[in-house]
């Protein structure tokens, strides 16, 4: 078997770039001075990363202009939910932004049931109603739910990437990876620059002012990581590599506590995180 095609290949560098991306991004977040510049610059350069890993991988673009309807209306939302992520990420701890992440999990379920009309399964909505817990269990201290802005806000950054993700299923696998990867961070960037008026000198301020190393690490993960976990699930089964990928919040949990000194309800994380994998399992069973 030839290894570049293995999906546990694939899993493993997610898992370890995924943990990577949040930890290093929250990192960064702590020295920027405009968070839609270091949005931008984070997409761009995660972009340029994709575009290297081109070659790697088959050419091949689709001819039907539907595709490109839908990616571009995709595209608009991914701009919105990366560029709210930024925010909520600069205000609550890697592990804990892990965790709200999974949100977008139960929200497709949801929107499937409302909209698309899906068989409604037992075991499915048991594993949204389990994600929804958990946050909860996170964000519940001193007998009362823990509610600001950036909970607000990083709920509606997963209703607008849920949204992204329907417009944008199946797509990937008519494009060159690497380069549809390059069109989901550079394009939204470029919006996000138009529409927040941010100029390039803001965006240089951000690198020469900011952690350069946390940038750098922040960005190359990410764009290499959308590629490995698209490339898993091309190769292997989805039924399998969800809950594998979802090992990433136990993952945050563990190097949160090691090197960001993240150890404020550390029990509550780890049951919260235990309940998100069971979850997952449940709702990919």
């Amino acid at each position: 078997m030839n290894i570049l095609n293995n999906w546990l290949l694939y899993v493993l560098l997610y898992l370890v770039l995924a943990t990577a991306f949040t930890q290093f991004y929250k990192i960064a977040t702590k020295t920027l001075k405009r968070t839609g510049a270091l949005t931008v610059l984070l997409q761009m350069l995660a972009g340029l990363t994709a575009l290297i890993l081109c070659p790697f991988f088959e050419f091949k673009f689709p001819t039907e202009i539907s595709f490109y309807i839908m990616l571009g209306i995709a595209i608009i939302f991914y701009a919105i939910s990366d560029r709210i992520n930024t925010t909520v990420r600069s205000g609550i701890e890697a592990s804990t932004f892990s965790m709200l992440k999974q949100l977008s999990t139960t929200f497709m379920i949801f929107a499937g049931l409302i909209f698309f009309k899906e068989e409604f399964i037992l075991t499915k909505f048991i594993g949204a109603m389990l994600i929804i817990f958990s946050n909860v269990l996170i964000f519940y201290k001193k007998g009362k739910f823990e509610f600001n802005k950036y909970i607000l806000l990083g709920i509606l950054a997963n209703i607008t990437y849920t949204i992204a993700l329907f417009l944008d299923v199946n797509i990937s696998d008519n494009f060159n990876l690497p380069f549809y990867v390059a069109l989901t961070l550079i394009i939204p960037a470029l919006l996000i620059m138009i529409f927040e008026r941010i100029k390039p000198s803001e965006i240089k301020d951000e690198l020469v002012g900011g952690n350069k190393k946390a940038i750098f690490i922040t960005a190359i993960s990410w764009g290499v990581m959308i590629i490995s976990q698209l490339r898993a699930y091309q190769l292997g089964n989805v039924t399998v590599i969800a809950p594998l990928c979802a090992l990433t919040v136990i993952l945050n949990v563990i190097v949160g506590y090691l090197f960001l000194n993240e150890k404020d309800n550390l029990l509550k994380k780890i049951i919260s995180a235990i309940l998100i994998i069971i979850s997952i399992i449940l709702i990919k069973i």
